[in-house]
């Protein structure tokens, strides 16, 4: 299993930074922010995030399984998805079927080809090919997106 690296310095910035540009009602291509409750103090905690559709049904991924965004949806299990001014709630199912789990990873690099370098970062893949993806499947967490 490869090496998990440090989460790059300019994440938390730039990750301030679209949450103020999608308050302004500015859409990021695929970029979404989540907010969710956090798991202890209820307090709206908002994440960029890049959905992705699948045999229309909507997914996000997060790199790291353990990671607060992630930890924050499954205790949750329901949040909001703002993609400039436009919000919806949402509810968020976790992906717990291996094989669901790695098609929405293969399809990860064709649908969400910005976010390829994050997982490449994190040591979970080399490449953006879908195959390397669908391998990783089993250190990822996805999250099925169902509108409320």
């Amino acid at each position: 299993m490869p090496t998990r690296h440090a989460l790059p310095r300019w994440l938390r910035p730039a990750n301030r930074l679209v949450r103020l540009l999608t308050r302004l009602g500015l859409r990021l291509g695929t970029v979404h922010v989540l907010t969710v409750p956090g798991r202890r103090s209820g307090v709206p905690r908002p994440t960029p995030v890049s959905p992705l559709t699948l045999d229309g049904h909507r997914y996000v991924v997060a790199g790291l399984p353990d990671g607060d965004w992630a930890r924050n949806v499954r205790a949750a299990g329901r949040g909001e998805l703002a993609h400039g001014r436009r919000k919806q709630a949402v509810t968020l199912t976790e992906i717990t079927d291996a094989g669901v789990r790695a098609q929405v990873m293969r399809a990860f690099p064709r649908e969400v080809p910005h976010g390829v370098p994050m997982f490449v970062k994190l040591g979970l893949v080399t490449t953006a090919d879908p195959d390397e993806f669908a391998a990783a499947a089993d250190r990822v967490a996805a999250f099925r997106i169902t509108a409320n």
